[in-house]
């Protein structure tokens, strides 16, 4: 039946087609890979809403169908979007790839067994995850440089062999360079970090995916997303004062947490939105990964009008606004629907302070010192931070400026250590030529190179870094344990700039900056006056230095070589997974994991970030940050004889003993990052499954991307029932696979405890007909591969 109906409407296509005159629309000369194809996005937008009857539509639905392989297939929704959301699975084709350098080694690692000559879309390359933040940007970039040579020419070699644009070491963070040179209104991309939706404040939907995934676009297969729910957040009111963007975000990660968001798509609208910059669109986008949203987005507005024009793609700026005037594609339909609403009050938001070690707990800063006596965290701040991919536009720097110039005029001096990082060579060479920088350097500030640095991780402190329970405040956007410099009890409390900067010279928790004062030398009180910056630089941006910008429209070079060394400790060449061998999985329960459970605490990042392109080294810090909810040791697992290992090493020891496991854990299980190694070790440690009360999003799909099985309890009382060295065994797996993951959603365990007692458990899966497909093969690589081999 369905069937039928698909047909009938592609013989309607082209009638479709021509009701929609897109014969203007056309791609300006010069921009044709960074502008959406609008012509073609606008009539699979008119077959999608002809299919559901005209409903209106929300702006992320309007970039979603408008990128469906087949828009027909929306018939499934019998004319509305309320049968869709969250049911059923999209098949997009995204228009836009880009991969920080840590996870582009194992995205290109996987893409080079495709066999393929160039990618399918254009791509991208970004240098930021692996430069240390130690001295400042010249000494840190060169020693960086050094000690990752081999990986970043590995990567510049592919770049090169595939047709792939690579920007090197300290030309920029990925998604500071994205909004600067490849976001638009209206654009489609995925991106191999979980901050890739900071694209959003320029109108995209821009996806966080692990490489496997990446890999789907770069080889032209169609990537699968499950539709996600719609999540209005409408501002009222107009920021001021103290409040930023960055309030927004953080008010919101308060109330939602960071479950609050999984399955949604976070779309902004309302008066509110028309009083924010691009850049600060920007920073709410970023850090709505926090709550577990598939992506956020705004609707087009003139301050996107002006960002695309100040950074030289007036073309773009032009045809877009058109485009939304015309067609209204950039915007939700009037009456479109919502699944929930959550309405924020710009003029009564006050800042907020998140943290510690988990960026959902949030704190105005009026009840930050109460707040701090009630939990007895320490009073003294030890640094201050302020950049990263969040929050280092022009904006975020002017208005951290003018706060120290207020302090430097009173002659305050910083109290603390306070760390500047610029987004992007764009940023760091336009805030030189105004002064700013100056200003920063001038009062103790040490400026970073133009990378990620301290905020993923990679910050080193110096010989007299605290070893003990320690306050950071920084502009980033996430803050587990051992995230920033390494120590499990660093409590790193999320903020603006604003805030940050105006702590810096307190370095107290109990200082409020909007009520409060401090006393200067001569026994006089200064108070600050709330922060002033400018949108967007009245002098224009500048490039900065030529050696960081790279080849526009790069060619692909098939004679280039990609050489891996089979000595090397930083990059190992893959092997397939090895398939499904038909049969019910038997497994062994090896961990039961107690609470917070991030990608941070399966896959380490910091000096483990060194090893991204060598699976087999960066395995051996697998749930190494997991506690075991049985004993209450971290990176602790016993073996069926009592003897007590390591987490990883116990893993080696069974793979090699051929005893398959499987991991039990809570809610959330994921969450964070999209690094896709903490679905890859597992996979090649011998992990078959892993069951838990609930996962993120982007972890679920890498676990599918690799051949395992995720699950979740039916019913979440039953992890109190299980215990390590336990025997779980599925029962109707093969019936599952054999109807394509459509069997019901369920998947019975048998349990046997070591006692003999045996019972069963129903447990939940996602699994759609080509994640079947992915299991069967051993992975989606494995899969993918074989489609373009049997293709070639």
């Amino acid at each position: 039946m369905l069937a039928s109906r698909v047909r009938a409407l592609r013989a309607s296509q082209r009638g479709l087609a021509t009701a929609i005159n897109t014969d203007s629309i056309v791609a300006p000369k010069g921009f044709e890979s960074r502008t959406p194809p609008y012509a073609k996005l606008l009539k699979n937008l008119a077959v999608a809403k002809r299919v559901l009857n005209n409903q209106p539509l929300t702006l992320a639905e309007k970039i979603l169908y408008s990128h469906l392989v087949e828009p027909e297939e929306l018939a499934v929704g019998k004319g509305s979007t309320a049968n869709i959301r969250g049911v059923e699975y999209f098949k997009l084709n995204p228009d836009r790839v880009a991969m920080q350098d840590a996870s582009a080694q194992m995205a290109l690692l996987q893409f080079m067994t495709c066999g393929m000559p160039n990618t399918a879309v254009p791509g991208s390359i970004h240098c930021d995850h692996l430069i240390v933040g130690k001295d400042g940007a010249k000494s840190d970039l060169k020693s960086s440089i050094a000690t990752n040579k081999e990986v970043f020419d590995f990567l510049q070699s592919c770049g090169e062999k595939y047709g792939i644009q690579f920007w090197g070491p300290g030309s920029g963070i990925i998604h500071q360079i994205v909004l600067e040179n490849f976001s638009v209104p209206g654009l489609m991309m995925l991106g191999t970090d979980s901050h890739t939706p900071n694209a959003g404040g320029l109108g995209a939907i821009a996806i966080g995916v692990g490489g496997a995934d990446a890999v789907d676009a770069l080889t032209g297969t169609p990537w699968e997303l499950k539709a996600p729910k719609i999540l209005g957040v409408k501002l009222t009111g107009q920021l001021s004062g103290w409040s930023s963007p960055k309030d927004i975000i953080t008010h919101l990660a308060g109330l939602l947490t960071v479950r609050g968001g999984t399955g949604f798509i976070v779309e902004y609208f309302g008066e509110g939105v028309k009083s924010l910059s691009c850049t600060g669109m920007a920073t709410i986008c970023n850090m709505g990964a926090e709550i577990g949203a598939t992506t956020s987005t705004f609707p087009m507005q003139d301050a996107h009008y002006r960002y695309l024009r100040a950074t030289n793609r007036a073309p773009i700026a032009d045809l877009a606004r058109d485009v939304n005037k015309n067609f209204g594609f950039m915007t939700a339909d009037e009456g479109a629907q919502y699944d929930q609403v959550v309405e924020i009050d710009l003029n009564t938001l006050e800042p907020s302070v998140n943290g510690p070690f988990t960026p959902d707990l949030s704190t105005p800063i009026s009840k930050l010192s109460e707040t701090t006596k009630e939990n007895k965290w320490p009073q003294n701040i030890t640094a201050g931070l302020i950049g990263s991919c969040t929050n280092s536009s022009y904006q975020d720097m002017s208005r951290a400026v003018s706060i120290m110039k207020q302090a430097e005029k009173a002659g305050l001096k910083p109290k603390i250590p306070f760390f500047v990082t610029p987004g992007s060579e764009q940023i760091r060479a336009t805030i030189e030529r105004d002064g700013l920088i100056e200003t920063f350097e001038k009062n103790g500030a040490i400026v970073l190179a133009n990378a990620c640095g301290p905020c993923i991780g990679q910050w080193d402190r110096g010989a007299n870094a605290p070893k003990d329970t320690n306050v950071i405040f920084t502009s980033f956007n996430r803050n587990f344990r051992a995230r920033n410099d390494g120590n499990r009890n660093t409590m790193n409390f999320l903020t603006s700039p604003d805030i940050v900067t105006a702590m810096i010279y307190s370095g107290d928790m109990n200082f409020n900056p909007l009520t409060q004062t401090i006393k200067l030398q001569n026994g006089d009180e200064f108070k600050f006056q709330p922060p002033a910056g400018e949108e967007l630089p009245s002098n224009g941006f500048i490039a900065g230095r030529e050696e960081f910008y790279p080849e526009l429209e790069p060619v692909p070079v098939p004679e280039v070589q990609v050489e891996v060394s089979p000595d090397s400790d930083r990059l190992q060449l893959l092997e397939p997974f090895e398939a499904w061998d038909g049969k019910e999985l038997s497994t062994t329960l090896l961990l039961k994991v107690e609470g917070k459970c991030t990608t941070d605490h399966i896959s380490a990042a910091g000096a483990w970030l060194k090893y991204k392109g060598h699976l087999e080294n960066i395995s051996n810090n697998t749930l190494i940050g997991a506690q075991n909810k049985e004993t209450g040791e971290v990176n602790t697992a016993y073996d069926l004889d009592g003897t007590s290992y390591g987490i990883p090493e116990l893993m080696i020891k069974w793979k090699n003993e051929n005893r398959p496991w499987i991991v039990v854990a809570e809610h959330n299980y994921g969450e964070g990052s999209a690094r896709e190694h903490a679905a890859l070790s597992p996979r090649f440690l011998g992990g078959k499954a892993i069951l838990v009360k609930s996962f993120a999003r982007i972890h679920e799909t890498n676990l599918k991307k690799q051949g395992m099985l995720p699950l979740t309890f039916a019913n979440e009382s039953d992890y109190d029932k299980l215990s390590a060295g336990d025997k779980l065994e599925t029962t109707n797996l093969i019936d599952m696979l054999e109807k394509g993951g459509d069997n019901g959603g369920i998947i019975n365990i048998k349990v046997t405890k070591r006692s003999g007692e045996t019972f069963e458990v129903p447990c939940k899966h996602t699994m759609s007909k080509d994640q079947v497909e992915f299991f069967k093969a051993g992975s989606a690589i494995n899969y993918i591969g074989r489609l373009k081999r049997e293709q070639q």
